[in-house]
Parts: structure tokens; sequence; C-alpha cells
């Protein structure tokens, strides 16, 4: 083997290696990851709305790069409440969880999974959804009154 060879087998031993603006950028796998408690700055920000969002980012996902299989374990882990649930599904499809809020993820393969905190978990201060709209009252149809 190769001094080259064996540089890179080293990093990849040690971490995730990844370029961000033409300098090399390590990230290490964890395994204390779960979802995240966050704040949304949009004070609107309703749950009709987030899942709006969160439809419209599963929907176009494949067009981010990556396995189907990888961003549908993504997706069915995300939608579950239990946490030890979570990660089960998340190991077994292979998944390497590089930040403790799951925003990022790798694949075996060493493809990278970008997730948006509103697709991981809703903010703590989500506003009220807005009551429905009052439906019409019901009125008796209108006797006939020719005989």
């Amino acid at each position: 083997m190769d001094a080259a060879a064996t540089y890179a087998a080293q990093q990849a031993a040690s971490g995730i290696v990844t370029m961000v603006g033409g300098r090399v950028v390590r990230e290490k796998p964890t395994k204390d990851y779960r979802k995240p408690q966050w704040k949304t700055d949009d004070p609107g920000l309703t749950l009709e709305r987030i899942t709006a969002m969160r439809e419209e980012f599963w929907f176009s996902q494949p067009h981010y790069g990556g396995s189907r299989e990888i961003w549908d374990a993504l997706k069915g882990a995300l939608a579950v409440e239990d946490t030890e649930t979570m990660r089960l599904i998340i190991e077994s499809a292979g998944i390497v969880v590089a930040s403790t809020d799951l925003t990022i993820c790798y694949d075996e393969r060493g493809a990278k999974y970008e997730l948006p905190l509103y697709v991981v978990c809703n903010p703590v201060n989500l506003a009220p959804s807005p009551p429905p709209a009052p439906s019409p009252p019901l009125t008796p149809p209108a006797a006939d009154t020719q005989a």
C-alpha cells in the first residue's frame, strides 16, 4: 500500500472527511444523537405550515442526491416518537449520524444527507393553529305553504 492510500485509510478510520470551502473538515460519527429542542424565528409558523414544508422537503429530496432507501429510512426514523425505535431504524439502515441533532448524516458509501431542523422535529415555540372556520348554521327547509 502506498503512502497516499495509507494516509487516506487513517483519515477514514478517524472520522468522516469532507471538503468545505477548499478546506478539509472532519466530522466524527456520534452515538449521542436525539431530536433537538429548537426555536423558530418565524412567529407565525403553525403545525399546518411546518407539515407542508416537510411534505415539500420529502417530495423533493431525491434531488439532493444519495440513496432513496436511506432517505426513506431517515423519514421513517424521524416520524416515530420513540427514541429507541428511531435509533434502531437508523442503525439498521447503516446510517452514520455526524451531528447530535440529526441534521447531518452519511450512508455507508459516504453520501451526505443534510436535514433542516424543521424536518427533524417541531420547534418549541410553534404558533397555535387558527381555529377552524365556523360552518353556517343549519336552517330547516321552508315549509311549503301552497296547498
